[in-house]
């Protein structure tokens, strides 16, 4: 939790903070760097640091994260100027795609089946947490201390983190040869990333979407990702085996993470926009409203273990997924009237839902893997997000763009807003209705789950344990 917090926080507290930042080093139309570095480095490092965790170990893989986020920080603390500064960003964006999966593919291995959703639940409270604390404590050095110190704070940290994965965490050590790491596929599979998500990110914004520089790079990441498939095919060990998306339950899960992506990214994107610029509250109230669906998240994924024991991780996803379809269609009826508190109720019950969604079927996927295939089946999913984060972040960024005028400060305002919000809402319902449809495509579960809750059960009754 404590290594999560460090990912969870630089994700958020730099944002309040960017402003100074610009106006100090300098480089103001660098300022988009700042987060595309830290998202595009994070992507990328996932599914490469999943698969390591499997071949090296999770605590060599969780401890290398934790110093790659230290020495980012450090240079981050220290920049000189923006490109420094993107660098160091780099650099945490890496150790974030380090400590994200494997501190997931931990909790899978320690906890037993019945405690996961629970322990899911606390690693996912740290990001609720993170998304009120960190744009205030970014506020706060920014204007009372140094914007240096929202980095410099990560150090004491990732030292104290540091000493309780070393002295606590004590890491079963599995016989047999050590399978080779395929640095091609690792490449080919990094380099195809990078040229995706940037060329989802900086599309429409940074260059026209038919513009040379956007073909291109899509082109190259396509070409890429082809050689990627036809390296691993060939491969005996492959950095990231298909084969294991052939499997329902981690094919319909991975779908499923790359869809809950794009829905939590476009209400984080857009939520605040459509509460400032057309209800006009300040920004502490709209992230006030936002922070309603990092509330229910953690509130449903920590209860989510008691559902899927008794009726199976499918009806329990089929569930989950919704309750979001159900919310998201509901903020269809959202105007320019609307109350705050129907905004904030409509994000938290997207929240509710996600935490009966997107725990779940992890846990799932995970459930189906042996231990040496764990870290690259969760560093897939959470790449399958990211991916999807780009993807709502380019969709919908799009459609508002094209109905609004954008101003100066990069905010989207005009008569059309209101029409272009709920052109994302229904966006989002629709990518709701297909997580309804993909969990419903999940393997019935439900005997197997009264097998396991009777297994657990009995396993408690008194008597039933070694003396």
């Amino acid at each position: 939790m404590l290594s999560t917090a460090l990912v969870a926080l630089d994700a958020t507290i730099i944002a309040t903070a960017s402003a100074t930042i610009a106006r100090q080093l300098g480089g103001f139309e660098q300022l988009p760097w700042l987060f595309s570095s830290y998202l595009l480095a994070q992507a990328v490092g996932t599914p490469v640091f999943g698969r390591l965790a499997d071949i090296l170990g999770r605590k060599r893989l969780m401890l290398a994260g934790v110093g790659l986020f230290f020495v980012g920080s450090v240079l981050c603390g220290a920049a000189w100027s923006m490109p420094a500064l993107v660098a160091g960003r780099v650099l945490q964006g890496l150790g974030a795609g380090a400590v994200m999966p494997v501190s997931l593919t931990i909790a899978a291995d320690i906890y037993s089946l019945e405690e996961r959703a629970k322990t899911q639940g606390y690693l996912a409270s740290v990001w609720a947490i993170s998304s009120v604390v960190g744009p205030t404590l970014g506020g706060v050095f920014s204007e009372f201390v140094s914007w240096r110190w929202i980095f410099f704070v990560n150090v004491p940290l990732c030292v104290l983190a540091t000493w309780i994965i070393v002295r606590r965490y004590h890491e079963t050590r599995h016989e047999g040869r050590r399978e080779p790491i395929d640095y091609l596929g690792a490449v080919l599979l990094s380099g195809a990333s990078v040229l995706l998500l940037l060329g989802l990110l900086e599309g429409g914004t940074g260059w026209a979407w038919w513009s040379p520089a956007s073909v291109g790079v899509l082109a190259a990441a396509a070409c890429l990702f082809v050689a990627f498939v036809v390296h691993a095919r060939r491969s005996e060990h492959p950095i990231i085996d298909l084969t294991i998306l052939r499997r329902r339950v981690v094919g319909v899960s991975t779908a499923i993470s790359l869809l809950v992506g794009t829905i939590v990214l476009g209400l984080s994107t857009y939520v605040p926009v459509y509460a400032q610029a057309v209800l006009g509250v300040g920004p502490l109230l709209a992230g006030f409203t936002l922070a309603a669906m990092m509330v229910g998240w953690p509130l449903s994924a920590t209860n989510a273990g008691r559902v899927y024991l008794r009726v199976g991780f499918r009806l329990t996803a089929v569930v989950g997924s919704s309750l979001v379809l159900v919310a998201l269609t509901l903020s269809l009826l959202l105007g320019a009237t609307s109350p705050l508190v129907a905004v904030a109720a409509v994000c938290f019950g997207v929240g509710l839902g996600m935490g009966m969604t997107a725990v779940p079927t992890l846990i799932a996927a995970q459930s189906a893997a042996a231990f040496t295939e764990r870290g690259a089946v969760t560093g897939t999913n959470m790449f399958a997000r990211s991916l999807g984060s780009a993807v709502g972040v380019a969709v919908c960024g799009a459609v508002v763009n094209a109905r609004t005028v954008v101003g100066t400060d990069g905010t989207p305002s005009g008569p059309g807003l209101m029409s272009a919000i709920h052109l994302v809402l229904g966006l989002l319902a629709v990518c709701a209705a297909a997580i309804v449809v993909l969990a419903a495509l999940m393997p019935t579960d439900r005997t197997a789950a009264r097998e396991r809750r009777s297994a657990s059960l009995s396993s408690t009754e008194p008597g039933s344990g070694a003396g």
